[in-house]
C-alpha cells in the first residue's frame, strides 16, 4: 500500500473534502483527488461517495480512516521525536469534559498544563454528552461513570460522591412531608434515598426550580430556595464554612470521573503527558483533594 496516498487519504477524510484538504495543506486540489483514486483502484474500493457539492466516507472507507488515521499520527509523531532528539509532547491535544468538572476545574489544569508543555496546543470542549472519539477527533476524552465501549482503554483519576444539602434556615421536614427542592431538568425523580449516621432515609421533595447547571443549583441551594443533591467536592467548602448543612449521602453508586483514550493505538507522548499531570494533580483521587483543588 502507498502510504503517502494513504496519508492524502486521510487528509481528505479529516477535512471533509478534497477543496478544503488542499487549502489546509496548500496542495493541488488535483493532486489530492489522482492520488485517492489511485488508492481506491490498488485496494478495489469505493473510499468516498462523491456528490456535487460535497463527499462521504463509505463504509470501507470510514473503517480505513478509523484504523489508519491514528497509525499516521503516532508515525509522524515519532519521526518528530526522533529528529528532535527525544519524545517531548508537542502538537495539538483534543479534550472532551464535562460540563461541571471543566467549570470547576478543568481551566486551572489546562493553564498549568500549558505552562508546563508549551509545545502542546491544548483545545478542551466541554460537553456532557458521549462524544465519538474516532470520528469527532479527539485524543482524550473525561467522562462521569461511562458506558462500556470495547473501542475505547481508559481509568478512574477521581472519585466523588452525592449528598443532599440545604441552607441552615431550611428545617428537614418531618415525617412524609415534602421539601422543596432545587432539581436538575430531567429531574430527580420524587424521592432522595439517603444514609447518615442515624441511618438510611427517604426525603420526599416537591421542585420548585429546575436549573441545568450543577453549580446554578448549589447557588440556589445557598439562597435557601430548597434542597439539593449536589456531589460533596462541590459542596465540602460551604459546609466547613456553615453555608450549606449535609442531611445525608445519596444511597447509590459513587460518581467516577475517567479518562478515556483508543485502544487501537500507543498512547502519544502528549496524551501521556496529560495523564501524568492529572496524576499529579489528583494523587489519591479522593473527593477532598477535588474539592481542596477547586478551592485552592
Amino acid at each position: 500500500m502507498d502510504l503517502l496516498a494513504l496519508a492524502d487519504f486521510n487528509l481528505v477524510a479529516r477535512h471533509g473534502g478534497f477543496g478544503r484538504a488542499a487549502r489546509a495543506a496548500g496542495r493541488p486540489k488535483a493532486t489530492l483527488s489522482r492520488r485517492v483514486t489511485e488508492l481506491e483502484a490498488s485496494l478495489h474500493l469505493r473510499l468516498f461517495e462523491r456528490g456535487a457539492r460535497n463527499i462521504k466516507l463509505t463504509e470501507e472507507g470510514r473503517a480505513l480512516f478509523e484504523r489508519t488515521a491514528a497509525l499516521l499520527t503516532e508515525l509522524e509523531e515519532t519521526a518528530v521525536a526522533i529528529a528532535s532528539g527525544g519524545e517531548r509532547p508537542r502538537g495539538r491535544l483534543r479534550i472532551s469534559a464535562p460540563l461541571l468538572f471543566s467549570q470547576t476545574a478543568m481551566g486551572k489544569i489546562a493553564a498549568g498544563f500549558a505552562l508546563k508543555y508549551p509545545e502542546v496546543r491544548l483545545d478542551v470542549s466541554t460537553e456532557d454528552r458521549a462524544v465519538d472519539m474516532i470520528e469527532e477527533g479527539f485524543d482524550l476524552v473525561i467522562r462521569v461513570n461511562p458506558s462500556p465501549d470495547e473501542r475505547l482503554v481508559g481509568r478512574v483519576f477521581l472519585r466523588d460522591r452525592m449528598v443532599v444539602v440545604a441552607s441552615p434556615d431550611l428545617a428537614r421536614p418531618a415525617g412524609d412531608r415534602a421539601v422543596p427542592s432545587v432539581v436538575r431538568p430531567a429531574g430527580d425523580g420524587i424521592a432522595w434515598d439517603i444514609k447518615s449516621s442515624t441511618g438510611r432515609s427517604r426525603i420526599t421533595i416537591e421542585p420548585v426550580l429546575a436549573l441545568s447547571s450543577l453549580v446554578m443549583i448549589r447557588d440556589a441551594v445557598r439562597a435557601g430556595v430548597g434542597a439539593g443533591c449536589l456531589p460533596i467536592s462541590l459542596v465540602s467548602h460551604d459546609l466547613a464554612d456553615g453555608r450549606l448543612v449535609q442531611w445525608g449521602d445519596i444511597d447509590g453508586p459513587e460518581i467516577a470521573l475517567w479518562t478515556l483514550y483508543p485502544s487501537r493505538r500507543l498512547l502519544s507522548a502528549r496524551v501521556s503527558a496529560f495523564l501524568e499531570y492529572l496524576k499529579q494533580a489528583f494523587p489519591s483521587g479522593t473527593p477532598d483533594e477535588l474539592a481542596a483543588y477547586i478551592g485552592g
